[in-house]
């Protein structure tokens, strides 16, 4: 994380990064990239560890949004400091996800699938008519922003080089616990739960605090996004985490690799700049060189179409995802190379019917 956070800071100042748009909005553009970076490695926990499907994901993005406008607006009156308000917010967020995993622990697959896809559901819609308390339809507005970190300087929109560094920070700290979890009993007990969760339970792992647990790492990263989101936006309304926030970050972790948490993070940052960044520029590079038909098209009017297809090119030729952990790219190959081991063994068989003297070893009049 070292090395890629200070070639993100160098990489701007270089062609091609620096011909496309300056340093400024590059940074900008890395440190919305982070919130979806830890939405997809907090979802990958839940749905690539612990194989427990989530659709309604962005709910926790939004408690941890709102959990901090609550703390630091004119809203509520109060200024609260910015690194423990993280960390409640977090918590925050932390105790709705086992809410919500408590009623769950007897569903599985498409049944836990509708049940989070409501809960998503409801969460926006709590926060859209509870006018008294979250202003509705136009939310929390005039949101403090962090204050000034040490060498980083002041947190304004015109120099959002201190988001970005925050969020790296962030990030790095996610990614850290997140990899020690990975290899530990609890980590362990995820992918056992994952293969079968019959065999998990007769081998003696409680899969009602280890699923439970899941719920809640997940929803904890989703509230350190919400937070830092809340912060750098400065308003939170409920229009920010609708279904199509929770589809999203399902698609990077699938696309990233799921059960990877590296691959993940890449996976997300990679299509979040694609969409934002890339199809920008096709549009520019069309019109600049007059290039016929394409210079008429409006490529961001078809950002989702070109995300459909790439989802479904994706799942066609590597369904394992960009960059997957060795045991996911196992299991979906698994049919593939247990197909040329019958190939193999067949070919075996006939060259050694064609070797000299087959018919005096194994009998000419075998079948």
């Amino acid at each position: 994380m070292a090395i890629i956070t200070a070639l993100m800071i160098v990489l701007p100042k270089l062609p091609p990064l620096s011909s496309i748009q300056s340093e400024q909005p590059w940074f900008d553009g890395f440190a919305n990239a982070g919130v979806f970076v830890l939405l997809a490695m907090g979802l990958n926990v839940v749905v690539g560890l612990a194989g427990l499907l989530d659709l309604g994901y962005a709910a926790f993005f939004a408690i941890g949004a709102y959990a901090y406008a609550y703390s630091n607006s004119p809203f509520s009156q109060q200024d609260l400091p910015f690194l423990p308000m993280l960390l409640i917010g977090a918590g925050v967020a932390a105790v709705f996800g086992i809410a919500l995993g408590a009623p769950t622990l007897r569903l599985r697959g498409d049944y836990l699938a509708i049940m989070t896809l409501g809960f998503g559901e409801i969460v926006p819609i709590v926060f859209l008519n509870l006018d008294p308390w979250t202003e509705g339809t136009n939310g929390i507005g005039g949101i403090y922003r962090p204050e000034a970190l040490p060498g980083l300087g002041e947190f304004s929109p015109l120099t959002p080089f201190a988001y970005f560094v925050l969020v790296a920070g962030i990030v790095t700290v996610a990614m850290i616990l997140l990899y020690r979890l990975q290899d530990s009993r609890i980590g362990r007990a995820w992918n056992a739960i994952r293969e079968d969760e019959l065999a998990a339970a007769a081998n003696g792992i409680n899969t009602v605090t280890t699923k439970l647990l899941a719920f809640a790492l997940g929803a904890t990263t989703a509230g350190l996004a919400g937070v830092f989101n809340a912060s750098k936006l400065t308003i939170v309304s409920p229009d920010q985490f609708l279904f199509t926030v929770s589809f999203t970050v399902l698609a990077m972790v699938i696309l990233g690799g799921m059960g990877n948490i590296w691959g993940v993070a890449a996976g997300a940052f990679i299509v979040f700049m694609i969409q934002t960044v890339v199809l920008k520029q096709i549009n520019t590079v069309t019109e600049g060189f007059g290039i016929p038909i394409l210079k008429d098209i409006n490529f961001l009017d078809y950002q989702f179409l070109l995300y459909g297809i790439a989802l479904v090119l994706m799942m066609l030729f590597r369904p394992e995802g960009l960059f997957p952990s060795q045991r996911r790219r196992r299991e979906l190959h698994i049919a593939e190379e247990f197909t040329e081991g019958i190939g193999d063994e067949a070919a075996v068989a006939g060259g050694m019917g064609d070797a000299p003297g087959s018919d005096e070893m194994f009998g000419a009049d075998q079948p």
